[in-house]
């Protein structure tokens, strides 16, 4: 498993890179016992971290599942039963994704507190356009809401920011764990709604890269259950820091400088 190397500010003092990877501790729920050196401390998982990250994915695998039903319609036959079934639902299909992609962006590990709360500001404000134009457009003129986006291009407006959480989302996932999956998602997911929103993609092409992105998303999805739970914690020591006081970060951060001097000290002497 790829490592993720991410700077972390210690409140104008001095940084630190938190180097997360991928130990061999079981990936299926069960809790590691063993104690983890993080930047700021020792610290182990508990069963509330095993807990989050288990719903954390199960969102995630939520989220691709009603994608892949909802988006399989587009390669279905007219006169096959299921594609009635599928469009009939789509905005119950909908929903459930974004139900999904929304417990995980609440309960994802990102140690930039900011870039979280972007990203689950963009699914906010995308769920808001999604009711919005379901209510004021697609509803009046007959239509769900998935294929009125189909119709009415300039739809993807309101229901964009949803799909850039998404790509936020895979893209974290990319960078950390070097999923190939996750970093080719983060350029198909855009491609596909900006091809669609300027009409300068013709519907083959669109198509393929749906298919891809269907495929794609089940595979990240799934493989996020052979990861070990700690990738998903990060260095837990990182979150523990930022929910200090600013009075304890300094005395933290104070202390840690000590020890380091001691130890680079110590060094010295034995050299």
């Amino acid at each position: 498993m790829a490592s993720c190397v991410l700077s972390t500010t210690l409140v104008g003092v001095r940084k630190r890179k938190v180097k997360c990877k991928a130990v061999s501790e079981s990936s299926q729920g069960s809790v590691d016992r063993s104690v983890y050196q993080g930047a700021f401390g020792p610290w182990t998982v508990d069963p509330k971290d095993v807990r989050e990250v288990v719903l954390y994915r199960s969102g995630l695998v939520t989220a691709a599942s009603s994608f892949v039903i909802a988006a399989s319609a587009a390669f279905l036959p007219d006169n096959f039963a299921f594609k009635e079934i599928i469009e009939q639902n789509l905005n119950l299909f909908y929903l459930i994704a974004a139900g999904g992609l929304g417990l995980s962006l609440y309960l994802i590990h990102i140690y930039v507190t900011e870039i979280k709360r972007t990203l689950q500001a963009l699914w906010a404000l995308g769920v808001v356009g999604s009711l919005a134009t379901y209510v004021t457009l697609a509803q009046p003129a007959g239509e769900n809401l998935v294929q009125y986006v189909l119709d009415n291009p300039t739809a993807v407006w309101f229901i964009g920011p949803l799909f850039a959480s998404l790509t936020g989302l895979v893209f974290k996932e990319g960078l950390c764990y070097g999923k190939l999956e996750a970093g080719i998602l983060t350029f198909i997911i855009p491609t596909v709604l900006l091809g669609h929103l300027t009409g300068l993609m013709d519907d083959g092409v669109k198509l393929t890269l749906l298919g891809s992105w269907m495929a794609l998303f089940v595979i990240f999805a799934g493989r996020k259950f052979t990861q070990p739970i700690k990738d998903d914690i990060g260095d837990k020591s990182v979150f523990m820091f930022n929910s200090l006081p600013e009075d304890a970060k300094k005395a933290l951060i104070e202390k840690l400088e000590q020890r380091k001097v001691q130890s680079e000290s110590q060094e010295d002497t034995l050299q």
